[in-house]
């Protein structure tokens, strides 16, 4: 109960953070505006980290990790906000929370299919592709 109740937060504050930046960008530029923001969180995540979860101590661990962990996350990452900070001028946060919510579905059964990244396979079944199609249908009436 409360993970869900905190992943629906977070949620909401995710679609926040598109006008938010895209007013950022349109006053410094959008990839200043995108920099601004992964500044911010690197600093307030350094402390938490700092504070909270007795520092760095384990990042060694990861060495034998491959490539993409260490830069997928912040390679997409940085794709989706300076996306957003742009998209949401023509599609508003509705729409851009939409479309974004669609695409990480669509990825999200491919990526179970293939099971890949650590996940376990997941088929595709008709549920889930009539969940992604409804959807896909939802985002294109709250683009219009």
């Amino acid at each position: 109960m409360i993970a869900g109740g905190a992943t629906v937060i977070a949620g909401g504050l995710v679609a926040l953070q598109p006008p938010i930046n895209s007013m950022l960008g349109k006053s410094v530029g959008n990839f200043a505006a995108a920099s601004v923001n992964f500044f911010v969180g690197l600093c307030l995540l350094a402390v938490i980290t700092l504070v909270f979860a007795n520092g760095f101590g384990d990042l060694g661990e990861a060495r034998s990790l491959p490539w993409y962990y260490w830069v997928g996350g912040g390679l997409v990452g940085a794709a989706y906000v300076t996306t957003v900070l742009i998209t949401v001028r023509e599609l508003g946060a509705g729409g851009v929370t939409a479309a974004t919510i669609t695409g990480q579905l669509a990825a999200s059964i491919a990526i179970d299919k293939a099971g890949v990244l650590g996940v376990p396979e997941t088929p595709i079944t008709a549920s889930r592709v009539v969940g992604v199609a409804l959807l896909v249908a939802g985002t294109i009436l709250v683009v219009r």
